[in-house]
């Protein structure tokens, strides 16, 4: 949501303050987990190869570099070298991980039950942020790379994905809320599309935030379906493609002719703030309520 703020100052009479503070707060978030990370594998090592090798929670490990190549986005204004290193690191490491996660699965092994939209992470969120920091950096081509890489493996794993959700049985209630991270491609997508073809508001990029749009339409019709189980912070999902929502529509808004992409953007952008802000409050009450955090039993050290 930060970078979407951050154009918006850019266009309209607002304060940068709020970009560089949703920023700042995003990175703060993301320091934390990630050292909690760094810990655990240290510590646990064996858990974390354990959440590698699960069919369903192994594509969420991917996050940690696609954490990190955002926050190189964020700081590529004021840090140049340290956003570079940053992108760098975290663009070898997805690409690494995503051979050797989403190329196993290529084995037949992968159980049909877990063939979920987390499985768009990897190859398709990760090469996607990966052309966005390049847009930022000025990586042109090498931004055209990765957001081919991005776009076909999404379209390689859609639908499959789709199939699963029609007709394999209803999806258990702990992995119900990862259906929000079926809003994100397209979205991303288009932002990602922008950030390397110079802010172009062409054809294709409309397309891919109607395509979005549609997805956004989607997730509205399953919300009570969603909201069968307590919040939690797995809602989270949504956040992604709601804050690609954001800036595409900012973006499509500002650059486009047609008087429809600039009544648009407006509203997007409110509705994006207000759903933004329902999880901040949210996952604050869960926090003061000490549920946020679920506690597990540390592993038993071995002993010889």
């Amino acid at each position: 949501m930060g970078f979407a703020w951050r154009y918006a100052a850019t266009i309209w009479p607002v304060s940068s303050v709020i970009g560089e503070a949703f920023e700042s707060l995003a990175i703060a978030i993301w320091l934390a987990l990630a050292l909690a990370f760094i810990v655990r594998l240290v510590k646990y090592p064996q858990t974390v190869l354990d959440e590698v090798r699960h069919p369903l929670k192994g594509s969420f490990v991917s996050l940690f570099p696609a954490t990190t190549i955002l926050v190189s986005i964020a700081i590529a204004p004021y840090l140049r070298p340290l956003a570079v290193g940053m992108f760098a690191f975290g663009a070898i490491v997805q690409l690494v991980y995503a051979a050797w996660q989403s190329a196993g699965l290529w084995r037949g092994s992968h159980p049909h039950t877990d063939t979920t939209p987390g499985l768009y992470l990897p190859t398709v969120a990760n090469n996607f942020i990966s052309a966005m920091a390049c847009g930022a950096l000025g990586f042109h081509d090498l931004g055209i790379l990765f957001f081919g890489a991005g776009v076909f493996s999404w379209l390689s794993l859609e639908p499959a994905i789709l199939h699963r959700l029609r007709s394999a049985g209803e999806l258990p209630e702990p992995t119900r809320t990862s259906l929000g991270i079926q809003l994100a491609p397209a979205l991303v997508a288009c932002n990602a599309y922008l950030s390397v073809n110079g802010g172009q508001p062409d054809f294709f990029a409309k397309m891919l935030f109607g395509y979005g749009l549609l997805q956004l339409l989607f997730m509205l019709r399953l919300m009570p379906w969603y909201l069968m189980q307590p919040f939690n912070a797995s809602f989270w999902s949504f956040s992604f493609g709601i804050s690609a929502l954001a800036a595409t529509a900012l973006h499509l808004g500002m650059g486009s002719n047609d008087g429809l992409f600039t009544a648009l953007a407006v509203p997007l952008f409110i509705f994006t703030n207000f759903i933004i802000g329902l999880l901040l409050v949210r996952t604050v009450i869960l926090l003061y309520q000490g549920k946020l955090l679920l506690r597990v039993e540390r592993p038993a050290k071995r002993t010889n």
